[in-house]
């Protein structure tokens, strides 16, 4: 079992940066890649990026790519979400998630950080 933690979240305003962070614990080397999602009041979550644990392989999703970047400090057993230029739309609860293999899907979820961009 891996436990997630999100921390980071808050209020800003259009145009301004968060970083995200997420703390796994656990079976932490049965980790296969690590991700982000965001779900906006009154609509599904939505995914943003991944990141595989060990070779740092990244993805991130059309919509977000060129203001948000994951990464991860293995060493901490943290992954990050570094938002920039963010927009009102932003604006919803972002989830940290771990899955175990690459045809595995995200099985482990933090309890999600607060993300409100509002001018």
């Amino acid at each position: 079992q891996v436990q997630l933690v999100e921390s980071g979240g808050g209020l800003v305003q259009p145009g301004e940066s968060l970083r995200l962070s997420c703390v796994a614990s656990g079976s932490t080397n049965s980790i296969y890649a690590m991700g982000w999602y965001r779900q906006a009041p009154g609509k599904e979550r939505e995914f943003l990026a991944a990141i595989t644990w060990r070779s740092g392989k990244v993805h991130v999703e059309n919509s977000v790519k060129g203001r948000f970047t994951i990464s991860r400090d293995n060493a901490k057993n943290t992954v990050y979400l570094q938002m920039n230029s963010l927009k009102l739309e932003d604006t919803g609860v972002y989830y940290c998630a771990a899955s175990v293999s690459q045809t595995a899907d995200f099985s482990s979820w933090g309890q999600g950080t607060q993300v409100t961009v509002s001018s």
